[in-house]
């Protein structure tokens, strides 16, 4: 997001700042931090099944190591223009699919990240990809109905492939180096 709100920064006529925050709680009268800002929601998660077949061992200094399966999702993630001026709420979207269109790719390399959430302090590598997503009318409509109806500008991408592993060992073994067996003929 701070990348994001860096670049919103340096456009003329945008003077948008991000807050992560529910978009249901755009018609919220009492929260005054969501009034002339772009909101960022997560609507949904959804497991990448296409990735579940990866093995849960590693072979490392001669042992094997048992882990559970990493998990991969990926993210749908609403950014809704909630702005004063509709023409605002318009420059906004339009500079956040520029911002994507020139970045939709996001490393560890190419991507500063400075959180203070002690949740990702393990955190060392991620790669992931942000696609505009395109709903039809109708689960537009599904959407913006489930979030409370007030319909503003707005953009969906789809963030593939979040990885999630966590490094605790299931189980250590040694591997298995030969096969004996004793054949007996049951002919006789």
């Amino acid at each position: 997001m701070e990348q994001i709100t860096t670049y919103l920064g340096t456009k003329p006529n945008d003077d948008s700042v991000l807050l992560l925050e529910n978009s249901a709680k755009l018609d919220d009268t009492t929260l005054t931090k969501i009034k002339d800002r772009v909101v960022v929601t997560l609507l949904n998660l959804e497991e990448e099944t296409t990735l579940k077949n990866i093995p849960n061992t590693e072979f490392k200094n001669g042992k094997t190591i048992y882990k559970n399966k990493p998990v991969n999702l990926n993210l749908y993630v609403l950014f809704a223009a909630n702005r004063t001026m509709y023409e605002k709420s318009l420059i906004s979207i339009s500079n956040i699919i520029a911002f994507f269109q020139s970045k939709k790719v996001f490393t560890q390399t190419n991507t500063p990240f400075s959180s203070g959430n002690s949740a990702f302090d393990d955190l060392k590598e991620f790669k992931f990809v942000v696609d505009l997503y395109t709903p039809t009318f109708e689960q537009l409509n599904y959407i913006w109905g489930t979030l409370g109806g007030k319909s503003v500008p707005s953009v969906l991408y789809k963030v593939s492939i979040l990885h999630i592993e966590n490094d605790i060992i299931q189980d250590i073994g040694t591997p298995i180096s030969q096969v004996q067996a004793t054949l007996k003929d049951t002919k006789q």
